[in-house]
């Protein structure tokens, strides 16, 4: 097995251990957007189905269509006022045409921003409202929360259910009917901001994540580095993963689109929609979360399916760790299946470790319980926490990463993308790790205190204010407690006010009605003080362990 490539510098007297990918550098391409970078080559395969929703009579797009109206949609957000650089969020569950608006606002020069439809309308205002939007696209199951956010809403389905909504289908007829624009189009440089997703970050407050077309563009081509040329218009991935979520419109839509496969788009998951998904539509790759792998393994109405002629190829999970026994239980269940892990996170635009281009020839296999290895065009760095000095192999630090991928900064938070970003461009990741002598990454801990809910974070700061913001709560603090089926839950420990008489139940319906369902409190326990450092920090971890103690005899 290759060695990872290591450069070993003088940096102000000391050695600095940098890392990079085993394989060879790609090139990226100047001066192409992400949708003409998406889209290329797509007249080839204009009759070729490019997204089918996975449910019976769901809409698809061939590459002509979505060629069509991404190009359509491009032009007719100029007739509603939509300029360069202005924000557009979209609030729309999975849906086939979901790509199709994402990557119409980019070719418009426009900022696309997913938001999850199902969060409660104060949180899709605040993104609306932090974000400077001037437009939102939404459907059915967001639209009377976004309604009265105070800027135009385009509506997508059922006109009758999104009344003063601008429709979706008149717009683009109307785009049709005039032809080019008054206005015409800006050019779009690829140093344009293109994509505004909100993260936690490592500091648990969301904020939105500045990316360029030059941002994704790069990680698009780092992480499909291993595609070869024999795959093109052959690949059919899951569209699960919700494309909100950087690894969904970028890991998949726009990876799967780039090399002319399908995507079979599904807005939530059903364990028998997944799986008549997987058997009838021929999936070859399933990106999905930890639970849904414990599903396919352990519920009963797997048995329901034949699954022994499955054209499943792979799985990746990226968004919680894998546990051993799950993956051990998964490979006996489907030992033809490669399981792949991956790490990446939104500030990095996307994938920046995986097993994916794993090649057994030539014996590059990463090791099981890795989360893979350095992607071509990548630096990797891990540092002590403390004093910031860069570790050799083998040695615990925190993960850093210097790339085109490297997000432009945290959109109006200078101070928190100059805590995230330092001066040399190193993207401080917030998880602790290390590499081994084969060029494996392991992540081994976090320094950032984000909880892992099937995949989805929930930001422990959040529930905290929420929980503080209750009269009868003094004190509070959020953390993390494993779980075999959403890989971590939200717990709290909070401290009453004397003489409150609200029950632990009173008090976490209180924050469930301010959140959206995958944030709420799965237990609460009254405590007579929060540990706390001497500087004010929350002891998170001993809380954890002693939570952890103190459950186990109850479970017993």
């Amino acid at each position: 097995m290759g060695d990872a490539a290591i450069a070993v510098m003088e940096e102000e007297g000391e050695q600095e251990h940098i890392f990079r990918s085993r394989f060879p550098p790609v090139a990226v391409p100047d001066a192409v957007t992400v949708p003409e970078f998406v889209l290329a080559g797509a007249e080839a395969y204009a009759d070729k189905i490019a997204l089918v929703e996975a449910a019976p009579g769901g809409r698809s797009y061939t590459y002509g269509e979505v060629a069509r109206d991404v190009a359509r949609f491009a032009r007719a957000l100029r007739s509603v006022g939509i300029r360069k650089g202005h924000v557009v969020v979209v609030a729309l569950p999975n849906l086939a045409v979901y790509p199709v608006v994402s990557l119409g606002v980019m070719a418009a020069g426009a900022v696309f921003s997913g938001v999850n439809p199902r969060s409660l309308a104060a949180e899709i205002r605040k993104q609306v409202e932090d974000s400077e939007a001037r437009l939102v696209v939404a459907n059915e199951v967001a639209y009377d929360k976004v309604k009265d956010v105070g800027v135009p809403v385009i509506g997508i389905g059922e006109q009758g259910l999104m009344a003063g909504a601008i429709s979706w289908d008149e717009l683009l007829a109307a785009a049709d009917r005039t032809g080019p624009p008054v206005v015409p189009l800006e050019p779009v440089q690829q140093s344009d901001l293109c994509a505004l997703p909100y993260s936690s970050g490592t500091t648990g407050v969301s904020k939105g994540v500045m990316l360029s077309h030059r941002n994704l563009v790069s990680n698009l081509c780092s992480s499909m580095f291993a595609v070869g040329t024999e795959l093109l218009g052959q690949v059919v991935t899951l569209g699960l993963m919700p494309f909100f979520h950087i690894y969904g419109i970028t890991g998949i839509c726009c990876a799967t689109l780039r090399h002319k496969g399908t995507v079979v788009v599904m807005d939530r998951f059903d364990l028998r929609t997944f799986l008549g998904a997987l058997v009838a539509h021929r999936v070859m790759f399933a990106p999905v979360v930890p639970p849904v792998m414990l599903a396919m393994v352990k519920n009963p109405i797997a048995d329901e399916f034949d699954l022994s002629g499955l054209a499943l190829k792979s799985v990746m999970t990226a968004a919680a760790p894998l546990a051993p026994d799950l993956l051990a239980a998964f490979q006996r269940k489907f030992p033809g299946v490669q399981v792949e892990e991956a790490y990446g996170l939104t500030e990095h635009s996307c994938i920046t470790l995986t097993h994916a281009g794993d090649d057994p020839e030539k014996g590059h296999i990463a090791k099981k319980n890795s989360v893979g290895f350095i992607l071509p065009n990548l630096e990797v760095k891990f540092v002590d926490p403390d004093t910031g000095r860069s570790l050799a192999k083998n040695t615990p630090g925190e993960l850093c990463v210097r790339s085109q991928c490297v997000m432009q900064g945290y959109y109006r938070k200078k101070e928190e993308t100059e805590r995230t970003i330092d001066a040399n461009g190193w993207l401080h990741t917030g998880d602790i790790g290390y590499i081994d002598d084969d060029g494996d990454v392991f992540i081994v801990d976090r320094i950032k205190e984000l909880i892992k809910y099937k995949g989805f974070q929930v930001a422990p700061a959040e529930l905290e204010a929420i929980l503080l913001s209750h009269p009868s709560v003094e004190d509070a603090a959020v953390f993390g407690l494993p779980d075999e089926e959403a890989g971590e839950i939200p717990v709290s420990c909070v401290v009453r006010r004397s003489g409150a008489a609200e029950s632990e139940a009173d008090i976490m319906a209180y924050v469930a009605a301010r959140v959206a369902s995958y944030k709420k409190l799965r237990m609460l326990h009254l405590v007579d003080a929060i540990p706390k450092s001497v500087s004010g920090k929350i002891l998170r971890r001993q809380l954890r362990d002693e939570f952890i103690n103190m459950i186990k005899p109850a479970a017993a």
